[in-house]
């Protein structure tokens, strides 16, 4: 039997495509997870850093998130083509060569000397850091067969799953302790390692030699066109996504002009990509209900999983007077969580249907955030961290089956480009989760502001009752009548003002429940699995 054959009648798995070679697969698992542990990390860590960033290099702190949004762009745009450039330059290959850009970037970031600088060099880091992810899946894909998947991607998605959680506590932390130059050079003893490891255990599997010999044999035809569109495509969403809010979305010109840019040359890559015999991004992957039911499901629990990473820390910190390193440590309870249940959901993917598993995750996500809606003024920490904890019981039950469910009934040939994909699709969810969120927040705000201050004339008996209460509750404080009565104004006008904010987030968190419900009918759709497949090869 030949190796796609087999592979194709063991769910994409055979010996000749394993890259453990006589090492055993779950110390390959663990090794490939460093890097990705490091990678994922690097996308939350630095946001809680902005602010000392801004200051230290003399910028406002809109001009300081371009920090983040360069690293997002060139990371997505890697991502699309990081599965073709896999097949081209060998996986083990390119994959060393991304964990070293990535390192000796971030070793840049650190000693960068102003903000130009400091976004190429962050741009250079998204190029690395875009084409981990997608060799990491493929070669965990490749060596374990299907029904040992899951305990394999639950090593794996211990990385994926606790880095962002940990990412604004431990940033918050080293800035708060050093500087914010230590947030980009930690990952430069880490990012060493992962390559000494790297070039001693992992091995290029026959199997993924053979389909690049066979690539190479007719002299290598490099879709230009394709990369073009997926980059503009890409950057512009990425773009419109990260930027949208602080510019009031399609009022401005500019919004205006990278949406449309960003939907023609989305568009225009399906037909072009579906004509080409070697595209650079396989869509027609999409074409399959089982993968692109996974890719939906991978979108909405990244849109979760980024946006309250950051809409947490931001409600705690803005309303509730948290520092950085508080706020971030009110996620850590999560993690751990997360990190206790991943082999546990690892063990019963491999004999529960993914589809099933799938849809407990996202309602025990949904249930999370319609927890978080009961947030007030007087919520404690322990209110914080338990609907954290919520969220990351859920979590495990989404990203491991549809990220061992998306592999199932894909070629060989084809699991770098089903890891790019689904690597895509959770960023892109990510970046669209977080637009959402920001989005419903402003518009909220402005709602429940015009709706309460209706309550805050003159002309209405209840205000004026509790102006006259607090007016002579600070003249019992010592003020004098004239100071009392302006007290109770601007008292009246901080309480308002918490009240619209606190609604404001109630209604993004209804959002996301609504989000993590419509993950339910998605999963429905997909196929069963076969969950005791023998491994088959030669």
């Amino acid at each position: 039997m030949t190796d796609v054959a087999a592979g194709a009648a063991s769910g994409g798995w055979s010996p000749e495509r394993s890259a453990a070679g006589g090492h055993n697969p779950y110390l390959i698992a663990f090794v490939v997870s460093i890097a990705t542990f490091m990678e994922v990390l690097d996308t939350t860590i630095a946001n809680v850093a902005l602010r000392h960033i801004a200051g230290s290099l003399a910028v406002g702190i809109d001009e300081s998130t371009y920090v983040i949004t360069s690293y997002l762009v060139a990371n997505a745009i890697v991502l699309s083509i990081s599965g073709w450039l896999s097949t081209v330059i060998g996986r083990k290959r390119f994959y060393m060569i991304c964990v070293a850009i990535f390192t000796l970037s971030s070793l840049l970031c650190g000693f960068a000397w102003n903000l130009e600088s400091l976004v190429v060099f962050r741009i250079l880091q998204g190029l690395g850091g875009g084409g981990m992810a997608t060799s990491e899946q493929a070669i965990l894909a490749d060596s374990f067969p299907p029904e040992k998947r899951g305990q394999a991607f639950a090593i794996y998605g211990v990385a994926v799953v606790v880095a962002p959680v940990i990412g604004p506590t431990l940033g918050g932390w080293i800035t708060d302790t050093y500087t914010w130059h230590w947030v980009f050079l930690i990952n430069v003893p880490m990012g060493l390692l992962s390559l000494f490891l790297v070039g001693l255990l992992v091995k290029e599997p026959s199997g993924a030699a053979e389909e690049r010999q066979k690539l190479l044999k007719n002299g290598l035809r490099v879709d230009y066109i394709g990369f073009l569109l997926v980059a503009i495509g890409l950057a512009s969403l990425e773009f419109v996504l990260d930027e949208g809010q602080r510019h009031d979305w399609f009022g401005s010109n500019l919004i205006v002009f990278f949406a449309v840019l960003a939907a023609v040359s989305l568009l225009a890559l399906i037909p072009w990509e579906l004509s080409r015999e070697d595209p650079i991004v396989d869509l027609r992957l999409l074409g399959r209900r089982q993968f692109a039911a996974c890719f939906l499901v991978m979108l909405g629990t990244g849109a979760v999983l980024i946006s309250t990473t950051q809409m947490l820390p931001q409600l705690l910190q803005t309303e509730l007077n948290y520092t950085a390193y508080l706020a971030g440590l009110a996620l850590s309870p999560g993690g751990i969580a997360t990190l206790l249940l991943m082999p546990v959901v690892g063990r019963l993917v491999g004999t529960v249907q993914p589809k099933y598993l799938i849809m407990l995750g996202a309602a025990i996500v949904a249930f999370a955030m319609w927890h978080l809606t009961g947030i007030n003024g007087d919520i404690t920490y322990g209110y914080a961290a338990l609907s954290r904890i919520f969220l990351a019981l859920g979590l495990p039950f989404l990203f491991l089956p549809v990220t061992t469910a998306s592999y199932d009934g894909v070629p060989p040939d084809k699991t770098n480009q089903a890891s790019a994909l689904i690597n895509v699709a959770r960023n892109i969810g990510g970046s669209m989760g977080v637009a959402l969120a920001q989005t419903v927040l402003a518009q909220r705000q402005q709602f429940h502001q015009s709706r309460l201050i209706e309550h805050a004339a003159p002309s209405d008996v209840g205000y004026q009752q509790t102006i006259d209460a607090l007016t002579r509750y600070f003249q019992g404080q010592g003020s004098n009548a004239s100071d009392a009565a302006s007290q109770a104004v601007a008292w009246i006008g901080r309480t308002l003002q918490q009240q619209v904010d606190f609604l404001a987030y109630i209604d993004v968190f209804w959002t996301l429940a609504i989000v993590a419900v419509l993950m339910i009918p998605t999963a429905a759709v997909m196929r069963p699995i076969n969950l005791g497949a023998p491994a088959k090869g030669h």
